[in-house]
């Protein structure tokens, strides 16, 4: 908790709450259904709330923005990021029904009002959103396809709109397609090892 407080001194007792909250909450849940391994539970700080919010240090997300989760998985990068922006709202989805599962969960029992999730594919998502965030779910070329027509045309915010993709190690075969994609590395606002070949990847479409 010590290190999300470091790099976001400004969060509000609340929110310092909602993320206390996070470790004994994946703890009970991951120990019904196993969305989070054994290693990562015991650094969920560092490996799974502080990599998600690293989006937020690339860019702060506007009050009504639309942000859509894919491959949410056990709610990352979307639910810290949600308790982070609490009027944004923030659409958490995956595949798989047992994920989609833990994170209402954990949205219920964290009281998120701006977060909602839901067991559907990517492809058959209806709405459109400002920002698609992710954490590696695939490659760069299959996850814009996945994607595509997802993102509003108007953009309000500093970056345009598009994709911000939590990615790692060398990324420059993989967004050689992509001549617009820039890459933001996270060793540069987080201190832990964890974060040497960590990245933000934003791409507008």
């Amino acid at each position: 908790m010590q290190t999300i407080l470091k790099s976001f001194p400004e969060i509000t007792p609340l929110q310092q709450l909602q993320f206390e909250k996070l470790q004994k909450v994946y703890e009970h849940w991951n120990a019904q259904i196993n969305v989070i391994s054994r290693k990562d539970i015991d650094a969920l700080y560092t490996r799974h709330v502080l990599h998600s919010l690293g989006i937020a240090k690339m860019q702060s997300f506007l009050p009504n923005a639309q942000i859509l989760d894919v491959g949410t998985g056990g709610g990352f990068p979307g639910i810290p990021l949600a308790i982070l922006f609490p009027e944004t709202q923030f659409h958490c989805i995956d595949a798989l029904g047992k994920k989609i599962k833990v994170v209402q969960a954990v949205i219920d029992e964290l009281g998120l009002k701006n977060a909602t999730s839901e067991h559907v594919r990517s492809e058959r998502v209806a709405g459109s959103y400002d920002f698609v965030v992710s954490r590696a779910v695939t490659n760069m070329t299959d996850f814009v396809a996945l994607v595509q027509g997802k993102i509003k045309k108007k953009s309000r915010h500093e970056l345009p709109n598009g994709i911000l993709y939590l990615k790692g190690g060398d990324l420059t075969e993989e967004l050689s397609s992509f001549p617009t994609a820039k890459s933001y590395d996270l060793n540069n606002y987080f201190e832990a090892p964890f974060f040497e070949t960590k990245k933000v990847v934003h791409l507008s479409l």
